[in-house]
């Protein structure tokens, strides 16, 4: 005879409940978001399907280093371009700022520091940056203070920006093209020489596998603390396992990417390592535009869901009057929002220029759609009140895919635009589905 009393019909119901929900239940228990969900299971379908469209020559390590580096640009811009539609502005300038900022980076570090440092001197880099960082905030506190302040809707006044940054960026050259660039500003471009390397990239891997073990265990551990529900601790645990493989997995995508053995033994020799007769086997790693995405990602992120300026952000864009009655200074912090977009474009400006190893004047023509692209179809409502970070980055992914996939298959450019515009048009109507389901 068993101690244990038969289980009750409530017991019985939830027990049927559960093992009725499936796949539903464990995405409940786990908490996981379901447009996150969506997304990565569109990004894996769409590389699978170019893969087999390219015969194999999409999902290769050499292709993923490429497309990585073609996406940061676009994704560091895509952070900020997160809570400037949360709040329910746009900012149809960011292309034609990073146009600018990169003239003006790029005329500064060839033609005003080297009368005075010399070419190449090791603190080129540093002040050109510092000028771009400095010029794309002011840009941005501007364009933040006549929309906050003189209440000019942010459409019109990034509009105008857009034809007066690129008519600048124009004006800083008349047209002509800057190259080359400081050797060591163009690390920041990826390439050969801007990479971690094969050692430095595990390291790089296990620093943001411990970043998901920290930022899972002390979330759960805040929710115990105020007395918040807890997921299974085994769900917790998973997740950091899913996250550790995905990083894992990466760098040793970008090891198995080989340099060329010229390109090695040059750069082995620019570094004063020893040649071995066999020859030098060197891996391209993580390249340094990937290392500055993940570190904005983290900054973004913990700005988004751990400041005050975060939770304002997402106040204003749940509701504008509300927030405002509640003491909130929404013209300053319009005015901040687009402050921060500036300076992130003036980061897009380094990495962009850096890789092309010049500065041109049509350097991020349509950069604007891109990241309005990436920003929606990575989740954000156009509506406002919603967004992530990590959604935004994945969504420029989606992007730089389909284009670096279309033209690996030969697809012609006028083509490529039609396919983007379409799967901008549906990521809106998956929102616009979304909140609708959401509300009922």
């Amino acid at each position: 005879m068993s101690d244990q009393a038969p289980p009750s019909p409530a017991t019985d119901g939830n027990i049927a409940k559960v093992s009725q929900s499936g796949l539903a239940g464990l995405v409940r228990t786990m908490e996981l978001d379901l447009r996150l969900l969506g997304m990565v299971g569109a990004l894996l379908l769409i590389w699978v399907l170019l893969d087999l469209m390219t015969e194999g020559r999409f999902i290769t390590p050499r292709n993923l280093f490429n497309l990585s580096v073609q996406t940061a640009s676009v994704a560091v811009m895509a952070t900020g371009m997160v809570f400037v539609i949360v709040t329910r502005h746009i900012d149809l300038s960011v292309g034609s700022v990073l146009g600018v900022i990169a003239m003006v980076m790029g005329v500064v570090q060839t033609e005003i520091l080297p009368e005075y440092l010399g070419f190449n001197h090791p603190a080129n880099w540093v002040l050109t940056i510092a000028v771009g960082l400095l010029l794309g905030l002011l840009i941005g506190s501007l364009q933040g203070w006549v929309i906050g302040y003189l209440g000019v809707p942010a459409f019109i006044v990034t509009l105008g920006g857009l034809l007066v940054w690129r008519g600048a960026a124009w004006w800083v050259t008349t047209g002509r093209t800057v190259a080359p660039l400081d050797e060591t500003f163009v690390i920041f471009g990826g390439g050969i020489a801007g990479t971690l390397g094969e050692v430095g990239s595990w390291i790089f891997g296990i620093l943001m596998a411990a970043f998901v073990l920290y930022g899972i265990l002390n979330g759960r551990r805040r929710r115990k603390l105020f007395d918040f529900p807890l997921k299974p601790l085994w769900a917790d645990w998973l997740n950091i396992g899913v996250l550790t493989v995905a990083i894992a997995s990466f760098v040793a995508a970008m090891n198995a990417y080989p340099v060329p053995a010229r390109a090695a033994k040059r750069l082995a020799e620019a570094r004063g390592m020893e040649i071995p007769e066999g020859g030098l086997a060197l891996a391209h790693g993580i390249a340094i535009p990937v290392v500055i995405v993940a570190v904005v990602a983290i900054v973004m992120t913990i700005v988004a869901r751990r400041t005050k300026f975060g939770r304002y952000v997402f106040a204003m864009g749940g509701n504008l009057q509300a927030a405002e009655l509640s003491g909130i200074d929404v013209r300053r912090m319009t005015l901040y929002i687009f402050m921060l977009m500036g300076g992130l474009c003036a980061l897009s400006a380094v990495i962009a220029s850096a890789r092309l190893q010049s500065a041109a004047n049509d350097l991020g023509t349509l950069d604007e759609l891109r990241v309005i692209a990436a920003a929606v179809i990575g989740g954000t409502s156009l509506a406002g009140g919603i967004g992530t970070i990590y959604g935004a980055i994945l969504g420029a992914l989606v992007m730089q895919s389909l284009q670096s996939g279309m033209a690996l298959i030969g697809v012609n450019t006028s083509l490529q635009s039609i396919v983007i515009g379409l799967v901008l048009v549906l990521a809106v109507w998956v929102d616009q589905v979304y909140r609708r389901r959401i509300g009922e």
